[in-house]
Formats: C-alpha cells, sequence, structure tokens
C-alpha cells in the first residue's frame, strides 16, 4: 500500500490535445501488473479536448463545476458532479467544460501492454456546432443557516452599506439575524471568540441575533455588501455599538 498526501503538482495539458488551458495532476500510474492510470483534470471554462480515441476506452468521474462530453454521432450531454461517463475502447468523443464555469473530473483509464497511445483528431470547434445545450439558468446554493429558534418575521429590509477604507462600525449587536453578501472592495470580519476572516465579493455571512461582531472593517478599497434583515412585527433592525 502506497498513501500519498500531498498529489504532485498539475502541469499545463498539451496544447496539441486541448482547446482553451486545462491542468492535469497525476494521481496513480501503472505499478507492476496494474496498467491503470489516474488522472485530474482540471479545465477552465471553454476548454475542451478534441476528438480522441483510447485504446482501451476511459471512465470520467465529475467532481467539481459543470461540464460537456459527446460520442462521435451522439447528443452533446450536460455533465455534473457524480456524473459517470464510461467511453468504450476505440470510441471517438470528446469533453470540457461549459463556456461559463469550469470543470474538473477524475480520468481512469487502462493503458494497453503494447504501448498504443490516445489518438488525436480534430478540435471539436472544426466539426461543427459542438458548444452543447445552453445553461439558461443556473442556481448555485451559497449559504444555508438554520436559525437556533423559531422568529416571527413578516418583513425583510435589504440595505446596500458602504464603509470607507481603514473604518468600520466596532464591536456591535444586531437586534435580529443578518445576512450578508460581499459585492465589492473587502472587509476583516471577526464574530467575538471566533478567527478573523477576510470577506471578499461573493462570500457570504451570517450573524445570529445578539452575536458580538468584533470587526467588519474595511481594508485598502473599502467595502460594499448587501445585508438582509428578517424583522418581526413592527420591529426596525438596529446596531448596537459597546464598549471593547
Amino acid at each position: 500500500m502506497h498513501v500519498r498526501h500531498l498529489p504532485a503538482t498539475s502541469t499545463a495539458a498539451p496544447a496539441e490535445a486541448i482547446t482553451g488551458s486545462a491542468w492535469v495532476t497525476s494521481l496513480a500510474v501503472p505499478e507492476g501488473p496494474s496498467r491503470t492510470r489516474v488522472d485530474r483534470v482540471q479545465f477552465a471554462p471553454g476548454a475542451r479536448t478534441r476528438w480522441h480515441r483510447h485504446p482501451l476506452g476511459q471512465v470520467l468521474v465529475v467532481t467539481e463545476g459543470t461540464g460537456y462530453v459527446q460520442r462521435r454521432g451522439g447528443p452533446v450531454s450536460l455533465i455534473r458532479p457524480g456524473d459517470t461517463v464510461r467511453v468504450a475502447a476505440g470510441e471517438w468523443h470528446w469533453h470540457g467544460a461549459t463556456d461559463t464555469t469550469a470543470m474538473t473530473h477524475l480520468a481512469i483509464e487502462e493503458l494497453p501492454e503494447d504501448g498504443a497511445r490516445t489518438e488525436l483528431g480534430e478540435p471539436v470547434s472544426a466539426t461543427g456546432p459542438a458548444a452543447g445545450p445552453a445553461e439558461l439558468v443556473t442556481r448555485t446554493l451559497v449559504l444555508e443557516q438554520h436559525l437556533p429558534a423559531p422568529r416571527v418575521v413578516d418583513h425583510v429590509e435589504v440595505r446596500r452599506i458602504t464603509i470607507a477604507p481603514g473604518h468600520g462600525p466596532g464591536l456591535h449587536v444586531h437586534n435580529g439575524p443578518v445576512f450578508g453578501s460581499i459585492e465589492a472592495g473587502s472587509a476583516v470580519y471577526q464574530v467575538e471568540g471566533e478567527p478573523e476572516s477576510v470577506l471578499t465579493p461573493g462570500d457570504v455571512f451570517y450573524e445570529p441575533e445578539a452575536a458580538r461582531v468584533a470587526r467588519f472593517d474595511a481594508q485598502g478599497e473599502g467595502v460594499t455588501f448587501l445585508a438582509y434583515f428578517p424583522a418581526g412585527p413592527g420591529e426596525t433592525p438596529t446596531l448596537t455599538p459597546l464598549d471593547s
């Protein structure tokens, strides 16, 4: 048995095999009687392989992102994390990321004893439309937060808040839960008793009701974020400064 804790550094996929940018990390190579090779392949948005075929076929396991796969003469299929693709021996096919999302998969194949190599064909773009079905709507769960106790909510206030560079509200509490999403800039964020973190665009946060927020300090470019305040009947969301 051999355990590798830190996989080797990724290398750029060969330009003659890929359109766009992709990186390959070797996870397992043939040893002893085994002829199995396992690679992790990370495709940048829009990157895809050329048409190609493997002497003994291949298995793909999608681990991140969204991509496409197609066999010669077949439809383009959308693939997502958890999907497994079994490619038959000698079957012409291609695979890669969608135009808007990256995609990572494991590539597992048995290498022939006679040393026969993967055969490359033409780029996908040269064969006609192969961009795949358009993703008209995508949905990504960025936060699922259970509240500690039932709470009557009859309205939600949404505020866009901007804090100037180098400034922050200091130690404070809110009279209700707060959910937020960073739009621009960055801030050092800390709930009292927890580690500091740096929030950047796309990050979300949750502050429980009455949690002591020690830091929400804008960094050099300032910070702008949306804050969502669930509130009960007659309740106005408030921030109360505290002495440090």
